[in-house]
């Protein structure tokens, strides 16, 4: 295998994803319990002793807060994280030891074995959050979730890529018209909060139109609220956005949902 991605889990509750290559083994956050991690990689015959390294986005609890349970499992694995990240980690009493942190920069392109790793700065409510890039072979990953708005630097860094993870939080109007207070909407729609369907979906038509070779991404919606939107409308949504920009499915773009609780496939390119 090249470079391949399978979720955890992705929805406002917990966050973690696998991303491989045939000797390289990556967790993206810790928002899932461990003994669930462990299980899930045991299916696709990977031991928790065989990843490389945990990579956190930023410190919310739906992304780190297994991050302790994941070091007791993981007596190897190195995490990797930006300064604002890891020293919530360490407020937090989440493990791991200072010795088992690199500090990394958003901006920053680095290898884990033979995968190499790019930190793009996000907009959110967090210290240092970011995304990351993953590419190996001409093959590039790329996960972004937890950003109020797409910057041109998050539209720099995906461009071309073979499999895109797109945070698709939200359905605006459920949001507006749903139960939460006032200051909780604004912030989850702010510059500073989560993308809506439609955010993600004018992200993805963005990437397609510039890509510089003929290719047919996968996209997978992730980090889907369980309160303001649903997977059948996550996909209504976008796939009507982009058809209507002229892209279909199957043809220009395969379209997927990652599950909010469960594993899902493991797609590789």
């Amino acid at each position: 295998m090249n470079l391949g991605i399978c979720t955890m889990a992705s929805s406002s509750s917990g966050n973690c994803y696998l991303v491989k290559s045939n000797r390289t083994n990556l967790l993206v956050d810790a928002g899932v319990a461990g003994r669930k991690v462990k299980s899930n990689l045991e299916m696709l015959d990977i031991r928790l002793k065989d990843v490389d390294s945990i990579l956190l986005t930023h410190e919310h609890a739906d992304h780190i807060k297994c991050a302790s349970a994941l070091y007791n499992l993981t007596s190897e694995a190195m995490f990797v994280a930006t300064g604002g990240t890891a020293e919530s980690l360490i407020i937090n009493r989440k493990k791991p030891e200072a010795d088992k942190v690199r500090i990394i920069s958003a901006g920053e392109t680095f290898m884990i074995g033979d995968i190499q790793v790019t930190a793009v700065e996000t907009s959110h409510d967090a210290r240092e959050p970011v995304a990351y890039t993953f590419a190996r072979n001409g093959k590039k990953i790329s996960i972004v979730t937890d950003t109020g708005i797409v910057t041109p630097q998050i539209e720099k860094a995906i461009a071309d890529s073979d499999i895109l993870v797109i945070e698709a939080n939200h359905e605006e109007n459920i949001l507006m018209y749903g139960r939460y207070p006032y200051n909780v909407k604004q912030r989850i729609k702010g510059d500073k909060g989560h993308l809506s369907n439609e955010t993600a979906a004018r992200c993805i038509c963005g990437m397609l139109r510039n890509l510089s070779e003929p290719k047919v991404p996968y996209i997978i919606l992730a980090h889907l609220s369980k309160e303001n939107n649903s997977p059948q409308q996550a996909l209504l949504t976008v796939r009507n956005f982009i058809e209507e920009a002229g892209f279909y499915a199957d043809k220009s773009f395969r379209l997927h949902v990652a599950d909010l609780n469960e594993m899902g496939d493991l797609i590789a390119v």
